[in-house]
C-alpha cells in the first residue's frame, strides 16, 4: 500500500518531519471521530484498533467501539472493507487472527490513510496504538513529550 499524506494547512507544507509525543490524539475524519487517545508504538509494525465487537460479513467488517475507557456508553458503530485477515503477535506473545481495514487518520494537520488491526483487548488504556507503518516517513517520536500536535479544529 503506498501511502500519501496531505496536509490540511498550507503552513505545515515543506516542513520535514514532524514531532509527535509518546501518545496523541487521532481523528478519524471520514468516520466523525474526532480525539481519540493515541499510543505511539514504535515497537509495533502494524497499527492496532480496540473494538468492543466486530462481524465480517463478506468483504465488509461492522465493528463497534467505545470512544472513552471512562465513559463506556460512548460508543460508535461503523462498516469497513475488509483488506484481508492477518496472523498477529501481541506482546505477550501470544499470535491471534485480525481483520484489517483502512482507516484515515489525522494527526494535527496531516491526514493518512493507514491499515489497521482491529482486536479485543478491554485492558488497554488507548483506544489506538499506532505503530512503526502508520509514522514511517512523516513523524519523529519524541518519548519524553506528550500530546505534541495541536488538534485541527472541526
Amino acid at each position: 500500500m503506498t501511502q500519501q499524506w496531505t496536509q490540511a494547512t498550507s503552513d505545515a507544507v515543506g516542513v520535514g518531519p514532524l514531532a509527535l509525543g509518546w501518545k496523541e490524539y487521532v481523528d478519524f475524519p471520514h468516520w466523525g471521530i474526532h480525539r481519540v487517545r493515541a499510543k505511539i508504538d514504535t515497537g509495533a509494525r502494524t497499527s492496532a484498533l480496540d473494538v468492543l465487537e466486530y462481524q465480517i460479513h463478506g468483504r465488509t467488517v461492522r465493528l463497534c467501539m467505545a470512544l472513552h475507557r471512562r465513559k463506556p456508553e460512548r460508543i460508535v458503530a461503523i462498516e469497513s472493507p475488509l483488506v484481508r485477515l492477518t496472523r498477529v503477535r501481541n506482546s505477550s506473545g501470544h499470535s491471534e487472527e485480525r481483520p484489517v481495514i483502512e482507516a484515515c487518520i489525522r494527526l494535527g494537520a496531516v491526514e493518512r490513510s493507514i491499515q489497521v488491526t482491529l482486536t479485543r483487548r478491554p485492558r488497554m488504556h488507548f483506544r489506538m496504538l499506532l505503530g512503526r507503518q502508520a509514522l514511517a516517513g512523516a513523524f519523529v517520536v519524541d518519548v519524553t513529550q506528550s500530546y505534541l500536535l495541536r488538534p485541527r479544529k472541526h
